[in-house]
């Protein structure tokens, strides 16, 4: 079974960690906004990193809002253009454009006076990444429990993550548990996963694979990139389903048109052997060529496979070497390239390594 990846929180193979959220993806509410009543400049965005790769603040010590009592003093909304269909979200829309403070206020208004959920989930997203306001788990726990016991499902989904991660407050994985199955009763994709991967583990919850796979279902039909190359491997290796190749084929196809990095590479060598899907090798050979693009050591390895030995492309051992270089600094180490491209004159094995070089150094993380 190949380690699956959680969505939202670092997870091992088979472990829960307390990593790093990533951003919620929100999705805008139905509901139709009041017109702005004029138009005016727009914010600055701002540059952020990813959530997972900053270092974890320690919680504001600022109390946390009681229920129906105001978080922050009631803002004026800033200036936030108006959109050109009346039917899109204005908080959504400045979310959207970086303009952090202005989905804030506008958000924090709705909120208080609409008591409007996904204007809760929106402030508990910003508190909890610290966009255009201070992080604050405290403050992010709160608005995304006052969203979640208003029903939004993604509300549910991040709060679950949160009590995963201790963020906030305590370990709680039997409280995430319960929203994260809540939540995929609602449809939210990301908490179908999720949910499948702690069946699958059979730590937090007893293993069950035959749910597990039907979560991933109800996930991958959604349009989950990461639960469709899940069930992928469910279906390839026979794990909760019955052993179906075909099936494999077509889900890691549909995760791999959403650059699903694994999936390119699974669906790439479904392709080059002809398993569950005709056989067709330059296509397989090109994905393998995307992939190894997106630094996926085993693509990487393929690729230089390849063009080594001239089995589906015409042999370039310059390029080759290149690859072959760049997957063993990333662990993938291959004795066998090692041995194939011994005979390479010193002019190409040089222009191969500084090939390598120039891409590792481009490619610096």
């Amino acid at each position: 079974m190949k380690c699956l990846r959680p969505i939202a929180v670092a997870l091992g193979c088979t472990m829960l960690a307390s990593g790093a959220m990533a951003q919620l993806s929100i999705t805008p509410p139905a509901q139709t906004p009041p017109p702005a009543k004029k138009e005016a400049p727009k914010e600055k965005p701002k540059v952020h990193s990813p959530v997972a790769k900053k270092p974890t603040p320690k919680p504001a010590a600022s109390a946390t809002p009681k229920p129906g009592a105001s978080a922050t003093p009631t803002p004026t909304p800033s200036a936030t253009p108006m959109p050109d269909d009346p039917n899109v979200d204005i908080v959504y829309g400045a979310y959207q454009r970086g303009m952090y403070k202005s989905a804030f206020e506008l958000a924090t208004i709705r909120a208080q006076n609409n008591n409007d959920p996904k204007a809760m989930t929106m402030l508990g997203e910003l508190y909890a990444n610290g966009l255009g306001v201070k992080r604050d788990y405290a403050k992010a726990d709160d608005w995304y429990k006052r969203a979640s016991d208003a029903g939004d499902r993604e509300a549910m989904f991040a709060l679950a993550m949160m009590k995963i991660a201790g963020r906030g407050g305590t370990v709680d994985k039997d409280g995430a548990v319960k929203l994260l199955a809540s939540a995929a009763k609602l449809g939210e994709p990301k908490a179908a996963y999720n949910l499948a991967l702690l069946y699958l583990d059979g730590q937090t919850l007893p293993q069950d694979l035959k749910r597990s796979a039907e979560l991933l279902r109800m996930a991958a039909d959604a349009g989950s990139p990461e639960a469709q190359y899940a069930l992928a491997t469910f279906y390839k290796e026979g794990t909760g389903v019955p052993k179906d190749l075909e099936k494999a084929a077509r889900l890691l196809q549909a995760a791999s048109l959403a650059d699903n990095v694994d999936a390119e590479v699974e669906y790439a060598i479904a392709l080059y052997n002809g398993a569950g899907t005709p056989r067709n090798v330059p296509a397989a050979i090109a994905l393998l060529r995307k992939a190894a693009r997106q630094n996926s050591p085993i693509a990487q390895n393929r690729l230089a496979h390849v063009l080594a030995t001239g089995a589906g492309a015409p042999v370039d051992k310059v390029e080759a070497l290149k690859w072959h270089t760049v997957a063993k600094t990333a662990g993938k180490g291959d004795p066998d390239l090692d041995d194939i491209l011994a005979d390479m004159t010193p002019e190409d094995r040089a222009k191969g390594e500084a090939a390598a070089r120039k891409w590792i150094g481009n490619n610096v993380k």
